[in-house]
């Protein structure tokens, strides 16, 4: 039987688009949403979908106990040069189960933890936009026990950086919904567990620590001042947190170096890291990897997360040049009280074909700054006010009657048995972008496996507020890029 994946983007009104993009109108065109140009089933192959849960992790880079694994040793390379106007920076990006110290063998219990640190990421980021205080996080004092992130970390995806001169290889987590680059530092006086040596900045040449007059300590949030060095401090809604020293340092990213990068010097974590070195902000304020390097890359950067079950990696991309030409460019919403989230318009949501009905401010930002449509790297399940989530799971659901169903599991409330086929014909589900476009996506993307035996779940949940959440699950295998110069997201055209 002929299996096949849908990832299809159409154009249903004029899209306002960046002058350097074209995005051509199919032949089938409609203003009023009834007749809507999207297949309405496709097909989802069930063998394929539970042989991809049997993983085989990346082999751990080689690192002694006492001593630093060199930047030559990873995929940086040895021939490195400065980053310009119109160059453009590549990283490969994996999925943590792809990395040994976060692999378990049993499919059951990764999913089981990634939907325990699911619940905790929304949590904090609902906190975040309720503007919930940090004080409520208070740092612990510097007595605390050292914390493992090994079993309880949130972060999902991963690349591999240089850090100092000589670069020396960290993993670092990556994250659209935070602003500052951080990593834990020497000396540890409360650190969780990561993969690789805690970085030094006394063997590297280029660290400098920020004065407390500096203006890059003016521009971090909740900065402080001990001894005339500037102080950082982030606390997530978890209980996370990072605390320590503002310093100005050496990033190899791919082959290119970034000098002078303010970063963040851990000396008190506490962690839901899962192994990781620290992060990558690639949030939309000032003080992220995106924001920082500004002018040379145009606040241009694009990703593609790669599919559950793949060999290939999935990849990270900074700089103008990286903006693809045929996608479906929509303006990026801005909310004064969260600046550094990436907000879209979403118009409804589509299954089978249809449209759900869903009433028109569903998705809206309100004025107060409740509610809209965040893009998120560090959240899985895609989150829904629960009207919405409730009228869309049930539509679903009216479309899926002939499939056998199973109980619920974790967060998810509408489960199928499925072990017993092959493939199975499920309904299209969509997402209608403001201005016109509409992302359907593949199936893998929104009936995902949650064992080994053959259960697989509808991969949306509700959400405990008007927030709406585009997780990763759903953007999987999909390009996405950003264009904050111009305030533009980009879907497509191509997959990964």
């Amino acid at each position: 039987m002929l299996v096949f994946v849908v990832f299809q983007v159409f154009l249903l009104l004029t899209v306002v688009l960046p002058p350097h993009i074209t995005l051509s109108t199919p032949e089938t065109t409609t203003s009023t949403g009834h007749a809507i140009p999207f297949p309405p089933f496709e097909q989802l192959n069930i063998k394929k979908s539970i042989a991809a849960t049997k993983l085989r992790p990346r082999p751990r880079p080689g690192v002694a106990s006492t001593a630093y694994s060199s930047v030559e040793d990873t995929d940086h390379g040895s021939a490195q040069k400065q980053i310009s106007r119109n160059s453009s920076v590549k990283l490969n990006l994996v999925h943590r189960d792809k990395i040994s110290f976060s692999w378990h063998k049993d499919h059951g219990r990764r999913f089981a933890s990634r939907m325990k640190r699911d619940a905790r990421r929304v949590a904090s980021l609902i906190h975040r936009l309720s503007g919930g205080s940090a004080a409520e996080y208070e740092v612990a004092g510097f007595g605390s026990e050292v914390v493992s992130g090994m079993e309880e970390g949130s972060g999902e995806y991963f690349v591999r950086i240089g850090v100092g001169s000589p670069a020396r290889s960290q993993y670092m987590v990556i994250d659209t919904g935070s602003d500052i680059v951080w990593v834990q530092c020497q000396p540890c006086r409360q650190c969780y567990h990561q993969s690789d040596p805690v970085f030094d900045p006394a063997y590297s040449a280029s660290f400098s620590g920020v004065s407390c007059s500096s203006t890059v300590c003016d521009r971090v949030e909740n900065s402080g001042c001990h001894s005339g060095w500037c102080k950082y401090e982030v606390s997530y809604g978890d209980g996370s947190y990072t605390k320590g020293n503002l310093a100005l340092e050496t990033l190899t990213i791919g082959h290119t170096m970034v000098q002078n990068l303010a970063i963040g010097c851990g000396h008190m974590n506490r962690g839901m890291f899962v192994g990781a070195a620290g992060l990558l902000g690639l949030g939309g304020g000032s003080m992220s990897i995106v924001g920082q390097l500004g002018g040379q890359t145009g606040g241009a950067f694009s990703y593609c997360l790669v599919s559950r079950g793949t060999e290939s990696s999935g990849s990270l991309e900074f700089g103008r040049s990286v903006l693809p030409v045929g996608a479906a460019w929509v303006p990026l919403l801005r909310n004064p009280r969260a600046p550094s989230f990436y907000y879209i318009g979403l118009s409804g949501l589509g299954v089978g074909g249809e449209r759900v009905p869903i009433p028109d401010n569903t998705f809206q930002i309100t004025e107060f700054g409740d509610g809209g449509v965040v893009m998120d790297t560090g959240t899985a399940v895609t989150r829904l006010p629960a009207d919405a989530y409730e009228a869309f799971r049930d539509t679903f659901i009216a479309e899926t009657g002939n499939l056998p169903r199973a109980p619920g599991v974790s967060i998810f409330d509408t489960c199928y048995d499925l072990g017993g086929f092959v493939t199975v014909r499920v309904p299209t589900v969509s997402f209608f972008l403001s201005g016109g476009p509409i992302l359907t996506l593949p199936a893998r993307n929104f009936l995902i496996p949650v064992d080994e035996s053959g259960t697989f779940c509808f991969a949306f949940a509700p959400s405990s507020s008007t927030l709406s959440i585009i997780g990763n699950i759903q953007q999987e295998g999909i390009q996405i890029s950003f264009d904050g110069a111009n305030g533009f997201v980009g879907f497509g055209p191509n997959v990964c």
